[in-house]
């Protein structure tokens, strides 16, 4: 069985927010008018980019859990120019990480450690390494060579 750390980033978490489109996770009245964070300029483009982000935030869980949320905004933070200077980090919106890894809890996906944060539950590593080996068994087929990470 394949493993998050076997497919490509970007194909597992784009096809992760499908499945949790489908799921109906709950996102909240106010994301069509706000911003990432500090560090952007405007909102996301992106209309289901809320999805996205907690397919994302849901694969980062899984890598380097157990997470907090200060964790979780300084990795999804970024720079942000003052004056003519160099750009300063500035962390990502806590309420768009903690309203994510709420529905992701009701789901079923995430659940917290006392002290130390969340980490990915048993149903949440099952359903990951399940896509994951779909992810790589349509791979396999386009590429044989990548037949020895099954």
């Amino acid at each position: 069985m394949a493993k998050v750390y076997d497919v490509p980033s970007d194909v597992l978490i784009s096809r992760l927010a499908a499945i949790l489109k489908n799921e109906d996770i709950p996102a909240p009245s106010w994301i069509p008018f706000v911003k990432t964070g500090a560090h952007a300029d405007k909102p996301p483009q992106d209309r289901d980019w809320w999805h996205t982000r907690c397919a994302s935030l849901m694969r980062k869980i899984y890598l380097h859990g157990p997470l907090g949320i200060n964790e979780l905004r300084k990795i999804y933070g970024g720079g942000r120019p003052s004056g003519y200077g160099a750009a300063h980090h500035k962390d990502a919106g806590g309420a768009i990480i903690r309203n994510a890894i709420q529905g992701l809890e009701k789901l079923g996906y995430v659940e917290k450690v006392e002290k130390k944060g969340r980490v990915i539950s048993k149903k949440g590593m099952q359903k990951l390494d399940r896509l994951s080996t779909e992810i790589l068994n349509e791979l396999i087929v386009v590429n044989p060579q990548l037949k020895i990470y099954s």
